[in-house]
């Protein structure tokens, strides 16, 4: 009897023994993993289910020692739905204290200075983990809080992080409260006597800053230009605003009479500033119309490369063109 009961106790060690190094294994040991992988805990999922689930995708090695040790450490009631990044470096432990934390895996989508709203929207609709919760941009504003209000501009271009199922709203209700911010911001430290009655009439220059130059020097410098010619009541006579006007029409090249067909953004045919914003402006830009570089240019011209030639008078510029736009020789 004695020794039957030593066999049966030392079966029992060597089984407690196996079992106490399995859970080991399956609870600190590292994951059976090569590459990053992306799981998601959907709201009122219980334990067993997360458990389960960890296991058929190959992310632990045993559902029963993640209850089991979640449970043992108190961890079960704290797992928080989302979508999680877990790493190959990771434990099952590390694993389960994530789901705690709630440190959900954060999506990143780029809002571009100098692209439409409508290019914004293209870019939203196709990131997958936002919730498109708004059909038209009336219906956006109305639940910004700011009903009527034209959208073109209003968003300030950054990088946004959000986790999966963040609404689309929420999302520009960010970009909208950092661009209104920034309006104010440069618009109280403005330099005097600017032809600019109100901030938006900032931001509408702006946006044609952005898209009249890649070159960040020149921005001051063109800022300079058009705010002349507002204060001298001369037509801005700019490009980008015409071809904004054109809309779906526009094929890529812009004709003469593309530049005399009137709509509300052709700055050839109508005096002042269109009526909206045709871009969304980086601070540099609104930096720069609302401290303009000084100087006596009135006209400028793209060489080509990106950079342009700033001309004072109407003479010199259409040397200018004639150089860098016909490519001939300018007259003597």
């Amino acid at each position: 009897m004695h020794r039957l009961v030593g066999i049966i106790v030392l079966i029992a060690s060597m089984l407690g023994g196996w079992l106490w190094m399995d859970y080991q294994d399956a609870i600190y040991g590292p994951l059976p993993l090569n590459e990053v992988r992306y799981f998601e805990i959907a709201k009122g999922e219980g334990l067993q289910d997360i458990s389960a689930r960890l296991r058929d995708e190959g992310i632990v090695e045993s559902a029963l020692w993640f209850a089991v040790a979640a449970r043992w450490r108190g961890v079960a009631p704290r797992l928080k739905y989302g979508e999680y990044e877990i790493r190959p470096d990771m434990t099952a432990e590390k694993v389960m204290d994530l789901f705690a934390s709630g440190k959900v895996r954060q999506h990143a989508v780029a809002l571009i200075e100098g692209r439409t709203f409508r290019q914004h929207l293209e870019v939203l609709k196709g990131q997958a983990a936002l919730n498109h919760d708004f059909t038209d941009a009336a219906g956006l504003m109305a639940a910004l809080g700011v009903a009527g209000e034209q959208p073109e501009g209003r968003f300030y271009p950054d990088t946004y992080y959000f986790p999966k199922g963040s609404s689309e709203t929420g999302l520009l209700r960010q970009a909208y409260g950092k661009m209104q911010a920034l309006l104010k911001e440069e618009w109280d430290k403005r330099e005097a006597g600017l032809p600019l009655a109100e901030p938006y009439q900032a931001l509408i220059l702006a946006s044609i800053v952005e898209k009249e130059t890649a070159v960040p020097a020149e921005r001051p410098r063109i800022a300079g230009v058009f705010v002349r010619r507002l204060q001298k009541a001369m037509r801005l006579q700019t490009d980008p605003t015409v071809i904004y006007g054109l809309g779906e029409q526009f094929d890529g090249n812009i004709r003469r009479a593309d530049l005399e067909r009137d709509t509300p953004y052709n700055t050839y045919t109508r005096a002042g500033l269109p009526p909206t914003p045709i871009a969304t402006p980086g601070r540099d830009a609104i930096h720069a119309v609302l401290h303009p570089e000084p100087g006596s240019s009135l006209y400028f011209v793209a060489k080509g490369d990106g950079s342009h030639v700033f001309s004072d008078s109407l003479e010199a510029h259409q040397k200018a063109v004639e150089q860098y736009q016909l490519h001939r020789e300018p007259h003597p």
